[in-house]
């Protein structure tokens, strides 16, 4: 794929709304809502388009209705990657933004009752098209997409008043891999110097965020975050064949670490990880389940330093829409 030049992005003046999450939100009693209207709640803020698969794929948007109605929504969509160039002998990396097409779906909504909602789908061959890169079309091969490429669909509201207002959040459908996406933890175990924290509910229920880094490997950002452990980010790779999951000593020339301290990883560290190994007969593995349920079952954990072993064992399960 040819690269996209750099575009500057002029925004216009538009009235924006913050999305809201409030699932009792009553619109008529407020004020602000009722008199503007166009507030959509995006509950696809982040999608994957997985390598292999044209979809269809599927967005749902939910409305608040106030007296001032919503009438129809309508979906742009622009395309952003990355041009790595070396430079004076170092690699450097420049974000790229396509044209945009102002009208990739338009919505109309029927349903006036104070919280409705409506969904949408895509297929890949309609992600692409009127896309361009110095005037060539997106490739029509997937396989030619890097991963962390993506999507951003934008959501215009059109209301009875005859305005138009831009919806702040929006939807990005990121080339990934299998295995991205968002989890919610099915089971958790932590052991802090051999004694058990977790009770068997570490994180059960949390949802984690699991992003594609290249064909292999995996992020999980904002590791323990639930917990009031910022700053970390936990690498770790599926092999394609066996599905197992390994954990590399380093990222980006950096050693692991989580809560500052040494990555410990099993097999390699079982020592340092006996309490929770035996919370899993199959640890560290990937498993693709029919239904999109995916699941990933890991066992690792950290060594403080003249204190003692920190042990994890965590089951996620893939949320599919």
């Amino acid at each position: 794929m040819k690269a996209i030049k750099k575009l500057s992005l002029i925004f216009l003046s538009l009235l924006v709304f913050t999305a809201c999450n409030d699932e009792d939100l009553n619109v008529d009693n407020n004020a602000g809502v009722s008199q503007t209207g166009g507030l959509l709640d995006v509950k696809n803020i982040s999608l994957n388009y997985v390598v292999g698969n044209q979809g269809p794929y599927s967005a749902t948007v939910r409305v608040f209705q106030g007296d001032v109605k919503s009438t129809s929504v309508r979906v742009a969509k622009t395309f952003y990657t990355t041009k790595t160039e070396m430079v004076d002998g170092e690699e450097v990396k420049t974000t790229l933004v396509s044209n945009t097409v102002d009208n990739f779906k338009t919505i109309d909504i029927a349903d006036t009752a104070q919280n409705s909602q409506f969904t949408y789908s895509f297929t890949f061959p309609e992600l692409i098209e009127g896309l361009s890169v110095e005037g060539t079309p997106l490739s029509s091969n997937d396989g030619d997409f890097i991963i962390g490429d993506y999507w951003e669909l934008q959501y215009y509201t059109t209301t009875s008043n005859g305005l138009e207002t831009l919806n702040y959040s929006t939807t990005q459908a990121a080339v990934s891999t299998r295995f991205a996406g968002t989890y919610t933890t099915l089971k958790g175990e932590y052991f802090r110097l051999g004694a058990n924290n977790g009770g068997g509910a570490m994180w059960t229920g949390e949802k984690m965020v699991i992003k594609s880094i290249d064909a292999v490997t995996y992020q999980w950002a904002e590791w323990g975050i639930v917990s009031g452990w910022s700053g970390n980010v936990l690498y770790f790779q599926i092999d394609p064949t066996t599905s197992a999951i390994t954990y590399p000593a380093e990222w980006d020339g950096v050693a692991q670490i989580l809560n500052d301290q040494p990555l410990t990883t099993y097999p390699a560290d079982a020592s340092n990880l006996t309490n929770v190994i035996g919370f899993t007969s199959d640890p560290n593995v990937a498993t693709i389940v029919a239904n999109g349920k995916d699941q990933l079952d890991m066992v690792y954990g950290y060594l403080t330093t003249g204190s003692g072993p920190r042990e994890f064992y965590h089951l996620l399960e893939k949320i599919v829409n």
